[in-house]
C-alpha cells in the first residue's frame, strides 16, 4: 500500500495519541505522525506543514471533539484549507455519542465520524472509502 504523507492526530489525551500513532505506523499507513493537543495547535501545525513545499502536509486528520483551548467543533468552524491542503481528509474520532455534540457537526467540513477506539477495521474502512487504498496483510 502507498503510505499517506502524514497523519495529524488532534486529541488532548496523550495515551490515545500514543496508541493511535503506534497503530497507524504498525499498519503501514504512514511513517510520519503529527500530534496536536487541541484545535489551536492543529491549525498551527497545518499552517506550518502545508505551505508551498507541503511534503509533510497531512493527508488525514483524526480529530477529537472534546478538548481544552479549542474544541474539535471550534477547529472545524475555523479551518479554512488553503491549496494544496484542500485534499486533507478530516475525520472526527470521538467517544461522544451525545446527540448535541453530533448535531453540532452538521454543516462543518468533515468526511466522517468514527467512535473511539481506533482499530484496524476502522482504519481499513477509512482508507478504502477516502483514499482507495487497502491495508497490506
Amino acid at each position: 500500500m502507498q503510505k499517506l504523507s502524514s497523519v495529524l492526530l488532534v486529541d488532548d489525551d496523550e495515551t490515545t495519541n500514543y496508541l493511535n500513532a503506534h497503530l497507524l505506523k504498525q499498519l503501514g499507513v504512514t511513517n510520519h505522525v503529527l500530534v496536536a493537543h487541541n484545535g489551536q495547535e492543529a491549525l498551527a501545525l497545518l499552517a506550518q506543514h502545508c505551505g508551498a513545499a507541503g511534503a509533510t502536509c497531512p493527508a488525514l486528520v483524526l480529530l477529537d471533539l472534546q478538548m481544552p483551548v479549542m474544541s474539535g467543533i471550534d477547529f472545524l468552524a475555523a479551518y479554512q484549507p488553503q491549496p494544496p491542503a484542500q485534499a486533507i481528509c478530516v475525520v472526527v474520532l470521538t467517544s461522544s455519542v451525545h446527540p448535541h455534540d453530533l448535531s453540532r457537526l452538521r454543516g462543518l467540513r468533515h468526511l466522517a465520524v468514527l467512535q473511539k477506539p481506533l482499530t484496524r477495521v476502522k482504519i481499513s474502512a477509512l482508507l478504502q472509502e477516502h483514499f482507495q487504498r487497502q491495508l497490506t496483510a
